[in-house]
């Protein structure tokens, strides 16, 4: 298995323009943005607004910057804000990736670090937000069907709640 990549926004950002056409050909021009204090609640000013909250799992690799340990997870926890203003033709989506601290040094289990992901992982995590997106802002009837994420099961190390970012928020993917 290779090594881990490091957290790489501009990955994210570039693989949903590619897919923005094919997936949300609807006219109206859509954003990928970052907040890494986002959490999976939406207020009901929020909802009037008409944002939408989403989470997925995916596979992701971390890399300590403390102590150089890597480890891959099955069990990244992404939160995905969105919405489209219809007046305005304009959608954003605002995504949060959660961190995990490391299984060797994490005496400081407050640092919590990004994963990093391949396209393959990137691209379909975005095919079912964008399925999600079309579902909750067009109205498109969905088949059913989902994309996976991770279409190969991998054996990671038991998920250990107390490194978990999103668990410690009580927002992890496992939970589902």
């Amino acid at each position: 298995m290779s090594r881990p990549t490091d957290w790489n926004p501009s990955l994210w950002k570039d693989c949903f323009e590619e897919l923005l056409d094919q997936e949300l050909d609807h006219g109206d021009e859509w954003t990928l943005g970052f907040n890494y204090r986002q959490t999976d609640e939406v207020s009901m000013e929020d909802r009037k607004r008409g944002w939408k909250v989403g989470k997925q799992c995916a596979y992701g690799g971390f890399r300590c910057g403390r102590c150089s340990n890597t480890w891959w997870s099955a069990k990244v926890t992404l939160v995905f804000r969105y919405r489209l203003r219809k007046t305005a033709e304009k959608g954003t989506v605002i995504m949060r990736p959660f961190g995990q601290s490391c299984r060797s040094c994490h005496d400081d289990q407050d640092v919590f670090y990004m994963a990093g992901f391949s396209d393959d992982v990137v691209d379909r995590t975005l095919l079912q937000l964008f399925k999600k997106i079309r579902k909750n802002c067009y109205g498109e009837e969905q088949d059913g069907s989902d994309v996976p994420v991770c279409d190969i099961v991998r054996k990671t190390k038991p998920h250990k709640k107390e490194l978990c970012e999103a668990c410690q928020q009580g927002i992890c993917c496992l939970e589902e």
